[in-house]
């Protein structure tokens, strides 16, 4: 097992997989990267499917069959992905079965119902239900319409990971979501402990959008700031959350048997060639919390990442500092996180449209 990585787990920090594919499945791969590089999670997302799907023979007699069977491209991507993670909650069921949270596989609505609360209740519903494993999770955006969409499925006993969370004020709107549901399942007499949740918090890109504004504003202030707002950010955000599970609301909750929607680091691929390539794991380390990762960043802390202690916890006025610095110097933080949602369900409809191409093409050779 790598050392440095069995540090971060030892930290407290669950590692999860950002990918998944029928190879990572059927090769052993996943099984190997549990065993090795202490992964007990998986998320996904179209683009990893598209990936998978172009590049994998694997797929291949599962598409010739379905599409015999006269089934329409949405009907294919929905068998295939499903599979997928039915079949990786199976191979994670151990890391289930031993831990309080983890072995935990994600897969997401349709991005194009992102504004669309009813058809993402109904398409978790589906989800949840093709699935059919408790260690699965359902990804639910945190847009405005998400928000009772979340409520909806917790409600139901859907366990639910909340993406694309970029501002502090969302990420408490979902936290609320999140306990509304849990309550609502409670009424209705559920078992509230079979019910996990994270909330996936997302990182680079918020240094990506803040680094482009502080240049353009290009004083010595305003740059020295730069790569410092995606991290501060991620920490008022586990401020936050601490309030929350401080609250009565949650010990009422939590007394009932309910788990706590633990924070998820997200896209935590450092984008600029200048910061260290584990900033984002390196610097967010604190216990209870998942940092789901590419690869490629989880082979670069297995190499070089240090991990030096609670990166997180009691700083909290350092990390608004930061913020209220990037303010003065001119950034509009409010119209930041609006154009990194509208982005990132913009991004998503996009890369589910390369996984409709993608697995048209497919199904015409299948044919």
């Amino acid at each position: 097992m790598n050392d440095r990585l069995k540090a971060l787990a030892d930290a407290g920090v669950s590692i999860w997989l950002d990918d998944l594919s029928r190879e990572r499945i059927e090769s052993g791969n996943l099984a190997a990267l549990v065993e090795e590089k202490s992964v007990v999670g998986v998320t996904t997302n179209p683009t990893i499917f598209a990936g998978a799907i172009a590049d994998g023979e694997r797929y291949d007699d599962q598409v010739k069959s379905l599409v015999a069977e006269g089934k329409d491209v949405d009907e294919v991507i929905f068998a295939l992905t499903t599979e997928d993670v039915r079949n990786a909650c199976d191979v994670l069921k151990p890391v289930a079965d031993a831990t309080a949270d983890d072995g935990r596989v994600s897969i997401e609505v349709e991005p194009g119902l992102a504004k669309d609360t009813a058809g993402t209740i109904a398409s978790a519903q589906q989800l949840w239900a093709a699935v059919d494993r408790p260690n699965a999770l359902i990804k639910i955006p945190a847009t405005m319409e998400g928000l009772p969409a979340i409520t909806a499925a917790i409600a139901q006993g859907i366990s639910v990971n909340v993406t694309l969370i970029f501002s502090l004020d969302r990420y408490q709107a979902v936290m609320d979501a999140y306990l509304t549901g849990l309550e609502q399942a409670r009424e209705a007499g559920l078992d509230l402990s079979t019910i996990r949740s994270v909330a996936s918090f997302f990182i680079s890109r918020v240094d990506s959008e803040i680094d482009k504004r502080l240049e353009k504003v290009g004083t010595d202030e305003a740059l020295a700031l730069r790569g410092k707002a995606a991290v501060a950010n991620a920490r008022l955000a586990y401020a936050a959350y601490e309030e929350v599970v401080a609250s009565d609301r949650w010990k009422t909750l939590a007394e009932a048997g309910a788990n706590a929607q633990r924070p998820l680091w997200a896209s935590t691929g450092v984008k600029n060639p200048d910061y260290s390539d584990t900033l984002y794991v390196a610097d967010l380390v604190v216990a209870d919390t998942v940092n789901t990762m590419p690869e490629k960043t989880m082979d670069a802390f297995g190499d070089h990442g240090e991990v030096t202690g609670d990166e997180v916890t009691g700083k909290g006025p350092e990390a608004q500092q930061v913020m209220d610095a990037v303010v003065a110097a001119g950034v509009d933080l409010d119209d930041v996180m609006v154009v990194l949602e509208d982005e990132g369900v913009s991004k998503f409809v996009d890369s589910w449209d390369d996984l409709v191409t993608t697995v048209k093409g497919q199904m015409e050779a299948a044919k």
